[in-house]
């Protein structure tokens, strides 16, 4: 694996340099923001309309890899005001969600993993402690959603449980870390299909616990049967995260056999990703998949034994090559880099999602070699 790294080395660092100069200007621009997408090349801010949203602490996430990997004080200045606007969120109890992960772990966990501020990790456990409330013991699941939906699990979640993995060892409380791995055997079991494609939405009755099948709401084309490639993507990298936390290696072997349905589906069309493998239009793309599969992926390479990491590897950097020479824009025309994201199948097709950006980001420091792993 290292040779192959070597191999690139100089395509990373020239990529890598893009990277650097155009969010060096762009965390100035967007500083008292917490975006969403960028409309007319100009990122929106959604701290008045929705600041509790999903997607809010990418921003907080990207300035704080990129000040851990330069050590330049404007990311981190920037950071630290993004994670100030989204106490507003975490003072709404009620309408807190199961994406307190998304949130907090970009934003206050980050803080503290890398500067140690203890007014960070008390806010992290208070997300983590409303997510491990969301967790349903008959049906040993977190639920997704309040309200008629309370029996709905989606694979998106995968990526929010190891803040509870980080709340265990932080609290020396070792419920969050049950709870965390109860959700993910249930997932393991009803979420991943035998062919390695991924179930989106799954339902359970909430009072007994019974797994009542694939929801009929859902991202894909068809979530009962089809493979919205993003629901692949947090699958992949879900599962490696918490194989990394845990060392259980039913986790790793999931993880393993996402990733070979989402590389060979990739490999049918040049790495260009789909925004669902099973849809009948192939040229609607979510580019954002495949920024988080490559960071999946790359973990994989990690610690699988010697003679299979090349694989993994070998395909993080194909996907990474065909976003940065045919999905990215590293011009001050638009402060978005990553095009070409869609939010589910046939709605907001091929806009600039803010966690495009993210993956992409992070997926590039892991090829320069940064220790960090905000996840």
């Amino acid at each position: 694996m290292e040779q192959l790294l070597k191999e690139n080395k100089a395509w990373i660092d020239s990529y890598w340099d893009k990277t650097v100069a155009k969010l060096r200007k762009t965390t100035l621009s967007s500083r008292y923001k917490l975006p969403r997408w960028s409309v007319d090349g100009v990122y929106d801010d959604r701290t008045q309309e929705d600041v509790g949203t999903w997607t809010n602490a990418f921003w907080p996430g990207i300035n704080w890899l990129m000040y851990y990997a330069t050590g330049e004080n404007d990311f981190r200045t920037t950071a630290e005001i993004s994670e100030k606007l989204l106490d507003e969120a975490l003072k709404d109890y009620l309408n807190l969600t199961h994406d307190a992960g998304f949130l907090w772990l970009l934003s206050a966990c980050a803080n503290y993993r890398i500067t140690g501020n203890e007014d960070s990790k008390n806010r992290a456990l208070h997300a983590a402690a409303s997510l491990a409330s969301r967790y349903n013991l008959a049906g040993q699941f977190i639920k997704a959603w309040p309200g008629e939906h309370a029996g709905y699990v989606i694979i998106d979640c995968m990526m929010n449980i190891p803040l509870l993995y980080w709340a265990a060892k932080e609290a020396d409380n070792v419920a969050f870390k049950q709870i965390a791995m109860s959700h993910a055997d249930t997932c393991l079991k009803n979420h991943i299909r035998s062919d390695g494609s991924v179930n989106h939405v799954v339902d359970y009755d909430i009072h007994t616990g019974e797994c009542l099948g694939p929801a009929v709401h859902g991202q894909g084309y068809n979530s009962q049967w089809s493979s919205w490639t993003r629901g692949q993507s947090w699958a992949i990298y879900g599962y490696t995260l918490s194989y990394l936390h845990t060392g259980e290696q039913r986790y790793l072997d999931a993880a393993k056999k996402v990733a070979h349905y989402f590389i060979a589906a990739a490999a049918a069309r040049d790495y260009v990703v789909s925004s669902d493998f099973r849809a009948p239009d192939q040229e609607q793309m979510d580019s954002s998949a495949a920024a988080i599969a490559a960071c999946g992926l790359i973990e994989i390479a990690k610690v699988v034994p010697e003679y299979e990491k090349k694989m993994y590897m070998t395909a993080a950097l194909k996907l990474m090559k065909k976003l940065c020479e045919t999905q990215c824009d590293f011009s001050d025309d638009d402060e978005a880099i990553v095009k070409f994201t869609t939010g589910s199948y046939n709605t907001f097709v091929h806009v600039s999602y803010i966690f495009g950006d993210y993956f992409f980001v992070e997926a590039l420091c892991k090829l320069k070699g940064c220790d960090i792993l905000l996840w």
